[in-house]
């Protein structure tokens, strides 16, 4: 990785993005996820691309395989906190950090502030965010689910009014907009 400004890297490579999982402590089970994750969020991405949607896949990718390299201490939701902490550390590019604290999807209210960081919903902002935290929700264990698979299970876990769980609909409503039979 090749320095940027103010002592932030360029984005990884996808080998490095590997390196940086391994080096953290994930085990071989979250490296996995996470390459199943940016295989989704490729495709989506990809897809985006042909309808002429601007979108940046090697964000998109760096991201996906990234997300949750905060599990390498917790597989609580701090793990997005942690996650977020631990690219920072490694200083990078903090668009890629970004995707790392929002690809929950959304936290409830207060649970921020419980872990140091500023109030707030940390729900996905950019298309690129959207496109990773999306993909996370879809994919269990080798399967890509189906979206109201998904979603049906992220509310059954987290309660249907949970933020997470609004976000993701929303972003699938949005997905579909843009893509149509497209989406993935």
């Amino acid at each position: 990785m090749t320095m940027k400004s103010a002592g932030e890297r360029e984005l990884p490579s996808r080998e490095e993005a590997l390196s940086l999982l391994k080096a953290a402590g994930c085990s071989p089970a979250v490296i996995r996820h996470c390459e199943r994750v940016a295989e989704l969020a490729l495709r989506i991405a990809r897809a985006c691309e042909r309808a002429g949607i601007a979108v940046n896949t090697r964000l998109v990718e760096a991201g996906a395989l990234l997300h949750d390299i905060g599990r390498s201490r917790t597989h609580s939701i701090a793990h997005v906190f942690l996650g977020a902490e631990i690219a920072r550390e490694l200083g990078l590019p903090e668009e890629l950090v970004q995707i790392i604290l929002r690809h929950s999807g959304g936290i409830r209210p207060g649970l921020a502030r419980a872990y140091g960081w500023p109030e707030g919903d940390y729900g996905p902002r950019t298309l690129e965010e959207k496109i990773v935290a999306y993909a996370d929700k879809r994919v269990e264990g080798p399967r890509v689910l189906p979206f109201e698979e998904a979603l049906a299970k992220l509310a059954r876990e987290l309660g249907p009014d949970h933020p997470a769980v609004v976000n993701l609909a929303r972003i699938h409503e949005e997905l579909r907009r843009l893509l149509g039979d497209e989406l993935p």
